[in-house]
Order: C-alpha cells, then structure tokens, then sequence
C-alpha cells in the first residue's frame, strides 16, 4: 500500500484501512464542540488538557512506526491528521487556559512529547538495529495502547456505581466499536499484531459499555454529581477548581488511539462537557 490509500493487492487491508481512517476521523473531531464553547467563553472552564497531550503523544509514536515499517498509508495519513487536530486543541487550551493550568499543560507537553518522544527516537535510530526496529516500535506502541485502555475501566466503574449512564453516551461507544474492528482487520489482514492486538481490548471495552448503556440508560432524577467529588465539596472555595479522579482520567483515553479504538477521542468530549460544566457554589472539574 506504498502508493496510497487503498490497494488492489491487498484490497481487503485497504478497505478496513480507509474504514477505520473514516471512523476515526469522526473521533478526532469530536472534541470540536468543547473547544468551540471554551472559545465562545473564552475559558476552559476547568477542562483538563491532559487527554490532547497525551492524544498527540500517541499519535506521533504511530507515525513513527509507521515511516519505519513503511507501506502503512493508513495508519501515517489518519495520525497525521490526529497531530494537526490535536495540536490545534493544545493551542487553544493554551490561549484561554488560567496561568496555573496553562503551566502544567505546557509540563506535560514538554516531558510527554519533547523528551519522551525524542528519547525513543534516539535510542531507536541509534542503539537498535535496523531490523529490530519495526519490533522495538510496535513494542512500544502496543504497551502504551494497553496501558491506555485501562481507562475506560473508571466510566465503567461510575456507571455502575451511579446506575446512570448520563456520562457514557452509547453512540461514542458504538464508533469506538466500528473503529477497533476496522483497525483489527487492518492489522490482522496485513499481518501486524502491533495493531490488532490493542483493538482486541478496545472491542471489549466498547461492547462492555455499550451493554451497559443499555442496562443504566435511565439516568437518576436528581443532578448527577460523581461519588469521587461529594466527599469534598465542603472544602471547595468559590471559584476554585476540584479534581474528578474517576472520569478525568478516561476522558478521551479511548479516543487518543484512533488505529486502536480510538487511546480521543468521542461523544465522550459530551461527558467532559457535563462533568467539566460550573455547578453551583463554582465548583469546577479539572
């Protein structure tokens, strides 16, 4: 598939290739409402940036195995446009975001994607030989996939524990599901494990969603208000801004991965919306 998209020798990995290219284009643009309000009020309005540095970390790895690899237009073309997207995101977080969040977000840039990402390719280029290259990449590639897809466990686990599927909306689940069987055929038809290997987790993390939804989707009457966040609500000023450890941390976790289910991103951003949004008392959801 060196000369595109799409390739009558391999037309089945073409095809679930342009697939999953399509469906995570979709992702990728999801979080487009939530900076389109963050740029109505000009504030994030306590929004945390983590899951954009971490999406543009993810997408910069995939680009750099598939340029090693060579004959991956699917996976550099989609991660590419993940980059441009991404980035777009961090800049505008950048230029409305309070000082202090502003600083922790350029942190997480600089260690995520400057030093980290500098350091693999170094060591990669330079201490692995040409013929391991692909392996020692897709090594990496795959363990951070894997470790991404830990994530999703704490909407699961919310949405248990609240009996309400208010922050699991079930038509991101069903993309993510699209997205890690098209990415699964790709890496099975072209016979790279180091792609269908992660998509096997993000089928069963979707479809344990999508279950769920249908089990709890009749949310509560009353405000949803997360369990992490009651036990603290006391102590929170007026205008500061309050850390949900549940629901932050699985924010856009599946979408960050667009060959691997997605880690962004997702109507999930819905769910960063609602959790993100200023209650009363101006507590705040970082």
């Amino acid at each position: 598939m060196a000369g595109g998209l799409f390739s009558m020798e391999h037309p089945w990995a073409s095809a679930f290739g342009i697939l999953g290219n399509i469906v995570s284009f979709l992702v990728f643009l999801a979080p487009t409402p939530t900076f389109l309000r963050v740029y109505r009020k000009k504030s994030t309005e306590g929004f945390s940036s983590v899951p954009y540095v971490v999406a543009l970390f993810s997408c910069a790895l995939w680009i750099l195995y598939a340029l090693v690899k060579t004959n991956s237009s699917p996976l550099l073309t989609i991660n590419a446009f993940g980059c441009v997207v991404e980035s777009a995101y961090i800049l505008l977080y950048l230029i409305y975001a309070p000082r202090p969040a502003r600083l922790r977000t350029l942190a997480a840039f600089f260690l995520l994607n400057v030093a980290a990402f500098s350091l693999i390719v170094a060591v990669t280029l330079n201490l692995v030989a040409e013929h391991h290259r692909v392996r020692v990449l897709g090594s990496i590639c795959l363990a951070f996939s894997m470790a991404v897809f830990v994530a999703p466990m704490s909407v699961i686990f919310v949405v248990i524990r609240t009996k309400s599927a208010e922050f699991m909306p079930f038509s991101l689940s069903f993309f993510l599901t699209l997205s890690a069987v098209a990415w699964f055929f790709y890496g099975l038809f072209t016979k790279d494990l180091y792609v269908a290997l992660p998509n096997v987790g993000g089928f069963f993390f979707s479809c344990t969603q999508m279950v769920l939804y249908f089990c709890y989707r009749k949310p509560k009457a009353s405000t949803a208000v997360l369990p992490t966040a009651t036990a603290t609500l006391g102590a929170v000023q007026p205008g500061a801004e309050m850390e949900l450890p549940v629901l932050g941390a699985a924010l856009n976790a599946v979408a960050v991965l667009p060959e691997c289910a997605v880690p962004v991103l997702a109507e999930l951003q819905k769910m960063e919306q609602e959790v993100g949004s200023p209650r009363k008392g101006g507590v705040k959801a970082v």
